[in-house]
């Protein structure tokens, strides 16, 4: 088992990492940036964190693509005819 420290508002407090293959990634990460088990950890935390709202991110972007295209389409679309085809490849 392995404590790692963090703080909230000055106060730090353990946190406790159970399971051996918690302990060799960490240890394995940690070799790889050569850095210590608590930062490589902390880096690894922030990466996942900055990647989850990264990906939330994406589906609220798809989302308002989605809105935009059937705002674009109108309250009747109709299917992609050849001109529209055309007009999307250059008139190919």
């Amino acid at each position: 088992m392995q404590d790692i420290r963090y703080s909230t508002f000055g106060i730090y407090m353990a946190l406790s990492v159970k399971g051996p293959e918690v302990e060799a990634l960490a240890n394995e990460l940690a070799t790889l940036k050569r850095s210590t088990k608590t930062e490589a950890v902390r880096q690894a935390l922030r990466n996942e964190i900055d990647r989850e709202k990264s990906r939330l991110d994406l589906v609220a972007q798809s989302l308002a693509f989605a809105r935009a295209l059937r705002e674009r389409a109108g309250p009747n679309p109709q299917p992609a005819g050849r001109a529209f085809r055309d007009e999307l490849y250059g008139g190919r």
